[in-house]
C-alpha cells in the first residue's frame, strides 16, 4: 500500500516551523525507503526531505524515525557528513504517523557499486572516500557528541542476533531454512573481540549521497538501524557486495575489480585497518554470515509488509524473495568459519 501524505497538512506545519511561507507544497516519493517513507518536499522554492514512519502494524522496534533524526542531528558538527536536521513531528495527526525533515542534499546516489558511467579513477577514489567516511564515524567520541545512551555498549553480536532472531520470529511467513541455521549457529560461534563506538548499521553505497561533479561523499542517509555497536559489524555489512553476485542484489562478487578501478575486498579492507587500527580479518567469515543472516532478516522483514499490504516501495514482493538466497550465502560463511 502507498503511503500518501496530506500535503495541506505538511504545509502548514512548515508554516509553523519557519521553514516555509508557500501557501501549497508538491510532494514527490523518492526512490528506495523499503523502510520508511521518503518524500522530495517543493515548497514556495525551497527543497525539503521529508521521512516518515509508514502507516499500518509495525514489526516489533523497526521503524526508529525519532533514532534516524536524534543521531543525524548529533553528528552535524561532526567530521561524518550528514544532512542538516531541519524539524521533527512526534504527533501523528500531522500526518499519520511521526515524521522529520532535511534538508536535500543535490548530489549523486549510485544504486549499482560498481559505478557505471563513472571513469575507473573516479570509481577508486569514490571507494576510497566511502572508507574514510565509515573510519570517521568510528571514530566519533559518541559521548561527546551526546550519544552515550545512544545503545548499549558491549554483547553487541550477540544482541543483534537475538533481536533479528525475534523478528523473524514474530513474522508470520515462512522462513528460509538457511535462516533458521544461521539463528541456531550464530550465538554458539560468538567472537571474543568487544569494543563499542557509533555504527551506521546500514552502511553502503545506496545509502551514500556523492558531490555532484568530485567522488567525495556529502551526505550519509538511511540512520534507522544506527545504534552504539561493534564497528566489524559496519564495515563487514558493506563488504557483503564483494560476496552477493550483481544478478541477485546489489553486488560486485564476480566483477574484474582491476579494470573497473574498484579495489578487491582485501585492499578495501585494508584501508580500514590502516585507518583505525583495527583488524576484524581472523573472525571474518563470522562477521560475513551475521551480516548476510542480518540482512536477509530484513528483507524478510520486507515480504512480511508485502504480505500484509503496508510495503513502502512497489518492488517490496521481489526484494523479500531475495531473502532465501542471502542467507544461504551467510551459511556458507558459516560453514567455512567452521572449519
Amino acid at each position: 500500500m502507498a503511503s500518501v501524505v496530506d500535503a495541506r497538512a505538511l504545509a502548514g506545519w512548515l508554516r509553523n516551523q519557519g521553514l516555509s511561507t508557500a501557501g501549497e507544497v508538491a510532494l514527490h516519493a523518492l526512490a528506495g525507503g523499503q523502510s520508511n517513507p521518503t518524500f522530495l518536499v517543493d515548497a514556495g522554492g525551497r527543497r525539503f526531505v521529508l521521512r516518515k514512519k509508514p502507516a499500518g502494524q509495525l514489526l516489533p522496534s523497526a521503524h526508529a524515525i525519532d533514532r534516524e533524526y536524534r543521531v543525524m542531528k548529533a553528528l552535524q558538527d561532526t567530521g561524518v557528513p550528514v544532512p542538516r536536521m531541519l524539524g521533527y513531528c512526534e504527533h501523528p495527526e500531522v500526518l499519520g504517523t511521526e515524521f522529520f525533515v532535511m534538508e536535500f542534499l543535490e548530489g549523486r546516489v549510485f544504486m549499482d557499486q560498481s559505478l557505471p558511467g563513472v571513469p575507473p579513477s573516479e570509481r577508486g577514489a569514490m571507494y576510497r572516500d566511502m572508507n574514510r567516511v565509515l573510519a570517521a564515524l568510528h571514530g566519533v567520541d559518541y559521548a561527546a557528541a551526546g550519544l552515550a545512551d545512544y545503545g548499549k555498549s558491549g554483547n553487541y553480536f550477540a544482541r543483534q542476533v537475538g533481536r533479528w532472531s525475534r523478528q523473524c520470529e514474530a513474522a508470520t511467513i515462512p522462513l528460509p531454512a538457511a535462516m533458521r541455521r544461521l539463528m541456531d549457529w550464530l550465538p554458539q560461534h560468538m567472537p571474543e573481540n568487544d569494543t563499542t563506538t557509533l555504527v551506521h548499521g546500514d552502511y553502503r553505497l545506496d545509502n551514500l549521497v556523492f558531490h555532484p561533479r568530485e567522488p567525495r561523499v556529502i551526505g550519509v542517509l538511511d540512520w534507522e538501524l544506527s545504534t552504539l555497536g561493534h564497528p566489524f559489524a559496519d564495515i563487514s555489512a558493506q563488504c557483503m557486495s564483494w560476496h552477493i553476485p550483481p544478478q541477485l542484489w546489489r553486488g560486485i562478487a564476480g566483477l574484474d575489480f582491476a579494470s573497473l578501478g574498484i579495489p578487491t575486498e582485501a585492499e578495501y579492507l585494508r584501508m580500514y585497518v590502516e585507518s583505525t587500527g583495527r583488524d576484524p580479518s581472523g573472525e571474518w567469515d563470522f562477521y560475513m554470515a551475521y551480516n548476510l543472516f542480518r540482512i536477509a532478516a530484513i528483507l524478510h522483514g520486507i515480504a512480511q509488509r508485502a504480505a500484509d499490504g503496508t510495503a513502502a516501495a512497489t518492488d517490496a514482493i521481489e526484494t523479500g524473495r531475495k531473502a532465501a538466497p542471502l542467507a544461504e550465502l551467510g551459511w556458507q560463511c558459516a560453514l567455512r568459519y567452521a572449519k
